[in-house]
């Protein structure tokens, strides 16, 4: 069953090539990113197998969180954004 996840990080490395960090999240499902450090994934993938994908291209001094995207959200973000949230809805938990 197919999920949206929002994936959250602060990369601490200043000029450290996270190209391989973008390429794996884009590589967990159909994904949409607006805002600077955060991408939503809608996925088959648990929080944890999405972890798995992209763990390797952290740092050790890197954070991140994976969490569900629910039906209950809010926010400021332009109408493209909402247009792709709403249109996976249905996969929101």
């Amino acid at each position: 069953m197919a999920m949206i996840y929002s994936v959250n990080y602060d990369l601490k490395q200043p000029g450290r090539d996270y190209s391989g960090l973008y390429q794996a999240i884009k590589g967990c499902g159909v994904w949409w990113h607006f805002l600077g450090s955060t991408w939503l994934v809608d996925t088959t993938l648990d929080a944890a197998g999405v972890w798995k994908r992209l763990e390797p291209h952290f740092d050790r001094n890197d954070s991140a969180l994976i969490i569900g995207v629910t039906r209950n959200f809010s926010g400021w973000l332009p109408k493209e954004a909402w247009e792709w949230i709403h249109s996976r809805q249905p996969a929101a938990a």
